[in-house]
């Protein structure tokens, strides 16, 4: 393993106020873990910043020794683009101050926040910031993905409600972009992931959230097709109000799941309805009457609560194995494909979602910022899950025949916080139309690449 202490020199290792690991100290190994145990890679160097000077210093560092360098935020990327073999990894995981501006209802976080800290942060004022469905998911990736999760449908994607973000360039020098100052680079960072520079704080707007009303509602495996359908004709009048995710999953062996169902393998949707809670009987009367459902456990909760409840499920050092599309309707052929492959999810973490993105995601047209897939329905992933490392290879065979099967009935792309390292002609289906554009401002503020452990997109000669 290489071990980039010494090249890194004394004038760096003193000046740093962070913590600096390389493989022969202890706390590497433990450093240098992510979210996707399948992932296992072993940097020459590791500097978990603890300010913009630290990562200041590092982007110097790496750039001006010509390592690889990768940029770490929360660590949850399921192709691992938080980390490398032999070159620096920047961590932003110390970096987690979250100040509630409540006369301007913003929330600034630092880079390495995760979701957690932002609800926690919020929750108390009765706001929310729209993010993910897992708490433990750093909000810099996610946000800068796209950011797809419980809110998108009433509040859009966690780009829609950013207003602007701090970076470290690859020259090192420290900027700001929003919609006044390098409107360029804001553009792009709104959906283009990390090409750009290192993001150390994130200012979003906040929305009143405190209550939301929201659990699964489980049917049986074989009434499967009849629920997708279902389910695609409620989005297609439901208010703003009601998000759903529809599942193909294993029952979990405990609560708040009845003994009877645990291990059980069913489809389901997983709502979160943020209107008025005295009107929550009638939005959800289809659907206690559709089946019926053999569980309804959609009751009033605080939004952290929903934002937190698969934690446990998805804790960090599992393999994992994903694949993704965009998905604009479902048709018979795809539903039939879909449940047959989920008769045979390979382990009981292992599953299908849908996300939908239509409602307030629509209402951004395309081209206003890079995520290009503003007239789709739904993000669907499929993940292979599991905590025994023997398992990596059907945990992945079963995530690609099912992919492959269903490929050609889905829009093109995918969501890149879904995707695994699949080649460039993948990444430029994902951002469609909008990569040319990406390309341009990826040549003016990187022009060497110099931050290529991403979904890439690649500098024109």
């Amino acid at each position: 393993m290489t071990d980039l202490r010494e090249q890194a020199g004394e004038p760096f290792t003193l000046g740093f106020r962070g913590e600096l690991y390389v493989p022969s100290d202890e706390g590497y190994d433990e450093a240098r873990k992510i979210y996707n145990a399948m992932i296992d890679k072993h940097p020459g160097l590791i500097a978990r910043c603890n300010d913009v000077a630290d990562v200041i210093s590092a982007v110097n560092l790496a750039r001006d020794q010509d390592w690889v360098l990768a940029i770490r935020g929360g660590g949850h990327n399921g192709a691992g683009l938080g980390t490398c073999d032999d070159g620096a990894v920047i961590d932003l995981s110390s970096m987690k101050g979250v100040h509630v501006d409540l006369k301007n209802q913003t929330v600034r976080a630092g880079a390495g926040c995760t979701w957690g800290d932002v609800d926690h942060a919020t929750h108390v004022f009765g706001l929310a910031v729209p993010g993910g469905v897992i708490s433990t998911t750093g909000i810099s990736g996610l946000t800068l993905g796209g950011g797809i999760g419980h809110l998108s449908r009433k509040y859009g994607l966690s780009i829609d409600n950013l207003l602007e973000v701090d970076m470290v360039l690859a020259d090192g020098s420290f900027v700001t972009a929003n919609a006044d100052d390098n409107a360029d680079l804001f553009w792009a960072v709104r959906g283009g992931g990390g090409n750009f520079g290192v993001v150390t704080s994130m200012l979003f707007r906040a929305h009143k959230v405190k209550k939301v009303v929201a659990g699964p509602t489980l049917w049986p495996l074989d009434m499967a097709a009849d629920v997708m359908r279902f389910y695609s004709d409620f989005f297609a009048r439901a208010p703003d109000d009601i998000n759903g995710t529809f599942a193909f999953l294993t029952v979990p062996p405990g609560p708040p799941f009845p003994e009877e169902l645990h291990l059980e393998k069913m489809c389901a949707v997983v709502w979160c309805y943020t209107g008025p809670e005295n009107k929550a009987e009638d939005i959800f009367a289809s659907v206690r009457e559709f089946g019926p459902p053999v569980l309804h456990g959609v009751e009033p909760m605080p939004f952290p609560a929903l934002q937190s409840a698969f934690d446990s499920l998805y804790p960090p050092g599992d393999q994992w194995y994903w694949r993704a599309d965009f998905i604009n309707e479902l048709s018979d052929e795809a539903i039939a494909l879909h449940v047959q492959h989920a008769h045979k999810l390979p382990t009981m973490q292992s599953g299908m979602h849908l996300y939908p993105i239509d409602a307030a995601v629509h209402k951004v047209d395309k081209n206003d910022t890079a995520f290009s897939y503003r007239d789709t329905r739904w993000a669907g992933v499929i993940f292979g899950v599991d905590n025994d490392p023997a398992k990596a290879d059907i945990l992945k065979q079963w995530a690609v025949n099912y992919w492959d099967d269903l490929h050609p009935h889905s829009a093109g792309g995918a969501y890149v916080n879904f995707m695994m390292d699949e080649g460039q002609s993948r990444v430029e289906a994902t951002y469609g139309g909008n990569y040319e554009r990406l390309v341009q401002v990826k040549s003016r503020y990187d022009p060497k690449n110099f931050f290529k452990i991403n979904q890439n997109i690649k500098p024109s000669d």
